[in-house]
């Protein structure tokens, strides 16, 4: 028995490209429900960017896949989610002790916030390149080192952060899809950085 071949229809780039952006909007939608665990942002992180990357290859993929690298990312993502609340922890303590005044607090407050800060373009980094089977604590050195070494990268991915802070501040539901921006901002950065 034969079976009929379908033929693709070819989609236009205009097409192609906002399916990409609503498909962005829809992992950022996926990415906020994975964090409400709140120390399973990495893991949600990790899972939207390979959702994002295969959508990219165009690659089959969808909730289920999504939910399963969630569950691979997860299981030492944790400890990762564990450790950057301990070092946001750590620098609200230096702002608080910038304004009270402390000699020295103003400096020890603004290296915190630019420490806190390099930490999270780091996460976001290690997140676009993660894969089913590997660790955490190498794709965090080799992310920390992409981070200073591309400052260009670095700076577009604090950029989306600013815009997702102002999307909250703005109309705070709109913060919720613009996360999957910032991830697809950080697959494109570790995309751009591979193939230079």
């Amino acid at each position: 028995m034969a079976q009929a071949r379908v033929k693709a229809r070819k989609e236009s780039v205009f097409g192609e490209r906002f399916a990409l952006f609503a498909e962005t909007l829809l992992t950022g939608v996926w990415i906020a429900v994975a964090c409400l665990g709140l120390v399973t942002y990495p893991a949600a992180l990790a899972a939207g960017a390979r959702h994002l990357r295969r959508r990219t290859r165009h690659e089959d993929g969808g909730l289920r896949e999504f939910v399963a690298d969630f569950r691979s990312a997860v299981r030492g993502g944790w400890l990762v989610g564990l450790a950057g609340w301990a070092a946001a922890a750590a620098v609200r303590v230096d702002v608080q002790a910038a304004r009270a005044g402390i000699p020295g607090g103003p400096l020890v407050g603004a290296v915190g916030l630019f420490a806190l800060l390099g930490l999270v373009v780091a996460g976001l980094r290690a997140a676009a390149v993660w894969e089913p089977g590997r660790l955490w604590r190498p794709l965090l050195a080799e992310a920390g080192r992409r981070t200073v070494r591309d400052p260009a990268g670095s700076f577009l991915l604090v950029a989306g952060l600013a815009v997702v802070a102002l999307s909250g501040w703005v109309v705070a539901p709109l913060a919720v899809p613009v996360l999957g921006a910032v991830v697809a901002a950080a697959v494109a950065v570790e995309e751009r950085r591979r193939t230079r």
